[in-house]
């Protein structure tokens, strides 16, 4: 099982590259070199292809196996930034990236999008179920540390690199990566199906939902970080209203979260390991967040009092930031058992279809936590922060519910 792991990490620790490197490091590195606020704000639109990992999935199912799929992918990741290493944009140009350079960008995206879906299913075929919980705990614990290393590290690193030399140091990782994914020996026993057991078309969504527990994994996955992230994208803007300082946020919002997100994924892990369910783990974790929900909210009606502040010194201080480290500490637990689900989920069905399988939940799951994130500063403006925490506790509560009405099949 080790072998499987340590590759598992360093293929998952390349898969968060991009997201580090385009959510955190490129725009400052596009704002430095002088580009406008517009233009950068822009860029984010080169995620598109995320959005669409439904459409090659089933390519990869019926074409070829997932380690091909990987290991050409992520060659294809080193070819485009050599390429970028080679197209630098020009200092004085403020009207937007030229055209070259956006159109590598977007193929960074397309490939890694790709290498998502090929590596995702790999390890969905590779692990055995009792081996999901590790398994769910290194790809999101290496996802983590492998997007802030990009966004963060290189960040620190800025000053001393150049363009060029960013984008070929990003260049030789993916090739010794694609090495990895093809010459690791974990991945070269893999059971791949006979070409008799591949699919002849594009499999259609009956088919995708008629594997067992398919209609409530996705049903759950799309709702079940809800009020979670509503919370958490608002409450540390409240908290800057109510006296918070910006570095504090900055401090335990960003690096503390990382580590309390990466804590409680790796104890998941470790619950998993020693045989809990995972719909148990999350039942037992999902009180505890409704819990830390419900005293941010009382937290909030608190500060409105006269006199009442977060500033420093205080004691509401030390509690708010509390509240917000045991909210990411929870969210890591709760990622690396609905993950585990979401993979067994995905054994269950044919293997010609398991690829298309996980990206079906992958997208709902990722398209629930869009939703509340874009939704939640409405919510606010329009309902007044307390009522909308009052929204974010009763969607909180929607995947206990949820738990309940859980097939067997999942246990």
């Amino acid at each position: 099982m080790h072998g499987k792991l340590l590759s598992l990490a360093g293929l998952y620790l390349v898969q968060g590259l991009p997201y580090g490197l385009q959510s955190g490091l490129l725009p400052i590195l596009l704002r430095a070199r002088g580009l406008s606020l517009t233009r950068v704000s822009l860029a984010k639109g080169l995620y598109a292809p995320w959005l669409f990992k439904l459409a090659w999935a089933p390519l990869v199912d019926r074409r070829g196996s997932p380690r091909a799929w990987l290991t050409l992918s992520t060659a294809s990741l080193g070819l485009v930034c050599g390429l970028l290493a080679a197209l630098p944009p020009s200092q004085t140009d403020q009207d937007g990236l030229p055209a070259t350079v956006m159109g590598l960008l977007l193929l960074l995206n397309l490939g890694a999008a790709v290498q998502d879906v090929a590596l995702d299913t790999l390890a969905v075929q590779l692990l055995n179920p009792a081996e999901l919980g590790p398994g769910n705990t290194v790809q999101v614990v290496a996802y983590k540390l492998g997007a802030a290393l990009a966004g963060g590290g290189l960040l620190v690193l800025l000053p001393t690199l150049s363009w060029p030399l960013l984008f070929l140091l990003l260049a030789a990782t993916y090739w010794l990566a694609a090495a990895l994914a093809w010459t690791a020996p974990a991945l070269q026993r893999m059971p791949w199906p006979p070409p008799s057991e591949h699919t002849p078309g594009t499999p259609h969504l009956q088919d995708l939902l008629a594997a067992p527990g398919t209609l409530w994994t996705a049903g759950f996955v799309l709702t079940y970080k809800l009020g979670e992230q509503g919370a958490g994208s608002l409450f540390p803007l409240l908290l800057l209203d109510h006296g918070a300082s910006a570095p504090d946020l900055g401090l335990w919002n960003g690096l503390g979260a990382v580590a309390c997100s990466v804590t409680g994924s790796s104890l998941g892990g470790a619950l998993l390991a020693r045989h809990w369910q995972p719909l148990s783990l999350l039942r037992s974790a999902f009180g505890l967040r409704l819990g830390g929900l419900a005293c941010q909210t009382a937290l909030l009606l608190h500060l409105d009092t006269p006199g009442a502040s977060v500033g420093p010194g205080t004691l509401l201080r030390g509690v708010a930031l509390l509240s917000l480290c045991l909210q990411h500490f929870l969210g890591g637990l709760v990622t690396t058992a609905t993950f585990t689900v979401m993979m067994h989920c995905s054994q269950l069905a044919p293997r010609a279809l398991q690829a298309t399988h996980y990206s079906l939940l992958a997208t709902l799951e990722l398209l629930g936590k869009l939703l509340m994130g874009a939704l939640a500063g409405v919510l606010a403006d329009s309902l007044g922060p307390h009522p909308c925490f009052t929204v974010f506790l009763i969607l909180a509560a929607l995947p206990l519910l949820d738990l309940g009405l859980a097939p067997s099949t999942l246990a």
